[in-house]
């Protein structure tokens, strides 16, 4: 982590709040998750103290020490962006402010009974796949709109996961590829957009509007992207890995 004054995480959240000015949007439509995964308790700290409050880990067994390690600092929020297996998934249960991947009922049935017992609620986005990749997880919508299958597909997943007790969705998430040029993220993202739009209409006693953005391999992102982003007109997780 650099000794500067100036914590490198200061950049992006003065260029976020420039994006949100020239698009005439508020700053608070975009939380800025840090991606703190193998970083060391120190770093955190210093990003926490140059004001990054959502933290993003994609281990359990590293979200549990790193949540027991930092519980006395008021604020913070953990947010769980790894696939999960069931056998892991109470420590994110206990320790998770939010879970980025469902990417199966499976695991969002097992999160709820120990959420239960924890007496905790647990907001999740459910993972899709739009840009088609198979490296990539999640429920398969590359081709949702013309793809009745997919589009069943779901709609169903949203409909069981969301009437699961203390499991609340906030939208969706997707991963945009790596190496993309800027109008490829732009065009999954419009895409992701669309899909939310379609699935929102179908379940209007429960709104689920929020996206989740992974963008680990576009650090630091255009100040154009920042800019489209905000013209989502949604609320929007951004996550980025700490420099």
């Amino acid at each position: 982590m650099e000794s500067n004054n100036v914590h490198p995480v200061q950049n992006i959240l003065g260029r976020i709040n420039e994006a949100a000015k020239r698009g005439d949007r508020s700053a608070t439509n975009i939380t800025l998750v840090a991606v703190s995964k193998t970083r060391p308790i120190e770093d955190i700290v210093a990003a926490y103290e140059a004001g990054v409050r959502h933290f993003g880990e994609n281990r359990t067994k590293e979200l549990a020490e790193k949540a027991a390690a930092l519980s006395h600092l008021p604020d913070i929020q953990w947010h769980f962006i790894g696939n999960l297996q069931t056998r892991q998934s109470e420590a994110v249960a206990e320790h998770a402010n939010c879970f980025h991947a469902v990417d199966r009922i499976k695991i969002a049935e097992k999160l709820s009974t120990q959420l239960q017992k924890l007496d905790r609620t647990l907001p999740v986005f459910i993972e899709v796949n739009i840009s088609g990749e198979e490296s990539k997880g999640g429920f398969e919508c590359a081709d949702w709109e013309n793809n009745q299958e997919q589009r069943d597909t779901i709609s169903h997943a949203m409909r069981s996961i969301a009437a699961l007790p203390n499991i609340l969705v906030r939208g969706l998430m997707t991963m945009a590829p790596w190496t993309a040029p800027e109008a490829t993220v732009r065009d999954i993202f419009s895409r992701l957009r669309r899909l939310s739009e379609w699935l929102n209409s179908h379940f209007s006693e429960r709104q689920a509007t929020e996206l989740s953005m992974g963008m680990s391999g576009k650090d630091p992102v255009g100040d154009g992207l920042l800019l489209s982003f905000f013209n989502l007109q949604r609320n929007i997780h951004l996550y980025l890995l700490i420099k």
